[in-house]
């Protein structure tokens, strides 16, 4: 409305070979605009000047010292009311675009009504958007307690992590070929510096893989995953021997998750050594991958997680076949013909090994769908939540004992990692903030 008095009460005058009139009175007496039609010396429809001021912008039109202008042409505004008979044409704006939110500006400045739809869209993309992150969320968890259940089943009649840790990788590699190639996830550009860059996390990732199969199959898979909730612990440890500094928060949120741990593992009906060991080790092997990955990984941030995950997982399989065959390869068929004999019905021992390997992807896929459409916090909870619901998952599955100091040392464990999970998030969206404003 501002710009509409201003041009209303500006009299800005038309060039004097025209008329001598000013806009402001072509606009307060109608017959001088019929006075300049008949004299076929100025052309006043209207449509121009009657309509809010929103039109006047989405038109093109744009004041100059002496008069109105369409676009970046110098002609006055006679020849271009001659030019242009269909005012309607120009008010629709056929020379470009101009974004909703200027439209909404203007609309809202000249007293035009707002449509209805696009707070209804708004509002219909943000219930999309939660059923979408419910349904992901959802999958990450009823995958990862199928992985955990059938990965375990796996183990107790055929005890060879080496092969099975192999067998999953190798899923998880013919799944993404097969994405690729049917064109349902596009494929990222490969070059030596990718694969080289991928050479330290995945070998990172091959150590965490199989030292986490080698504990399942030596304890409970609730034990493992008590421990492997420690995992932060040996994040803020190496990124320190790395230069990395962390508040005085950080390291008291660790506190607990060192004495929840501790105490599970003493009270633990099921514990081993090799099964602790392992579960330590896969802790260690995927706080390097992470903290590797964001330093060879820093040039090729077009890859989103998904591709990048599916190579990690195919430079894996190429690590940890070969080691396998030369760890546990000759007891192989022997073990095989074991757990045949075990299960009575060889077709349910096919399927449960097919189905940790598909879900062990899948899961590894809907963590990687659910960091990408959620923030660093959200993801942090969701994953502490996960753990807790595999945990019960396995205990009721599996029906082991549980003691209630194992209980309380775990629930400590859980705990402590949420609110490291907490404190670093925030951390890490002070840090972000700070460089967007620098």
């Amino acid at each position: 409305m501002l710009a509409f008095n201003f041009l209303s009460t500006s009299g800005v005058p038309f060039p004097k070979s025209n008329h001598k009139y000013p806009i402001n009175a072509s606009l307060s007496d109608p017959n001088l605009c019929n006075r300049a039609h008949n004299q076929r010396t100025l052309h006043c429809p209207p449509l121009l000047f009657h309509k809010s001021t929103s039109q006047f912008a989405e038109s093109g039109l744009k004041p100059s010292n002496n008069a109105f202008f369409l676009g970046s042409s110098s002609k006055p505004t006679s020849q271009i009311s001659h030019s242009t008979p269909n005012l309607n044409q120009i008010c629709g704006n056929p020379y470009g675009f101009v974004s909703k939110s200027n439209k909404q500006i203007l609309r809202a400045a000249s007293g035009t009504p707002q449509e209805a739809y696009p707070d209804g869209e708004i509002e219909s993309s943000k219930s999309n958007k939660t059923l979408q992150l419910a349904v992901v969320f959802g999958l990450w968890y009823f995958q990862n307690i199928v992985f955990n259940i059938y990965n375990k089943k796996v183990l107790n009649i055929f005890p060879f992590p080496w092969l099975l840790a192999s067998f999953q990788l190798f899923v998880g590699s013919v799944w993404m070929f097969f994405l690729w190639s049917f064109k349902l996830q596009p494929c990222p550009k490969i070059s030596k510096p990718f694969i080289f860059a991928l050479l330290g996390p995945a070998l990172f990732h091959t150590i965490g893989h199989i030292s986490a199969c080698v504990s399942f199959s030596k304890v409970a898979v609730s034990f493992t995953h008590v421990i492997k909730s420690s995992e932060p612990v040996f994040s803020v440890i190496f990124s320190s021997f790395l230069g990395d500094t962390y508040p005085l928060k950080v390291w008291l949120s660790i506190l607990p998750i060192v004495m929840g741990c501790s105490l599970a593992a003493i009270t633990e009906v099921s514990f081993n050594f090799q099964g602790l060991w392992g579960a330590l080790i896969s802790n260690v092997g995927f706080v390097l991958r992470n903290i590797y990955s964001k330093k060879s990984l820093q040039s090729f941030k077009e890859v989103n997680g998904l591709n990048l995950y599916g190579w990690i997982s195919i430079i894996s399989l190429l690590y940890l076949f070969p080691v396998a065959v030369f760890v546990e390869g000759s007891q192989w068929v022997a073990g095989y013909h074991k757990a045949l004999e075990t299960i009575e019905i060889p077709s349910t021992f096919y399927l449960w090994v097919i189905i940790s390997g598909v879900f062990y992807h899948l899961y590894n896929q809907s963590s990687y769908q659910a960091l990408d459409d959620i923030s660093p916090l959200t993801f942090s909870v969701g994953n502490t939540m996960k753990r807790v619901v595999v945990i019960v998952s396995t205990i009721l599955v599996f029906r082991n004992p549980v003691r209630p100091l194992n209980a309380l040392g775990s629930a400590i464990a859980v705990l402590g990692t949420f609110l490291y999970s907490q404190v670093t998030s925030k951390k890490i969206a002070k840090k972000n903030e700070g460089e967007k404003e620098n």
